[in-house]
């Protein structure tokens, strides 16, 4: 499946990974899927929201969700 079509047909809410294309290269955005219009989606990351036109998506995949946070050694001899 094209992943622009797995975009389309993912539900809001899920995690992926979405790669595309920028003026200098390809880079990635991770986090939750927001939602899908024909020409765009956007990806709720850690610092923002992004919106990634569809023409520009080289590949697009669910991923699991984030392993849990580590205890800072500080927090764990308290």
């Amino acid at each position: 499946m094209p992943p622009q079509q797995f975009l389309l047909n993912a539900e809001p809410g899920i995690r992926v990974v979405v790669r595309y294309r920028i003026e200098d290269g390809l880079t990635d955005a991770l986090g939750y899927l927001v939602g899908t219009t024909e020409g765009a989606c956007t990806v709720r990351t850690r610092t923002s929201d992004v919106d990634i036109p569809l023409a520009m998506v080289i590949a697009a995949k669910e991923v699991p969700p984030p392993p849990p946070r580590r205890q800072s050694v500080r927090a764990a001899s308290d």
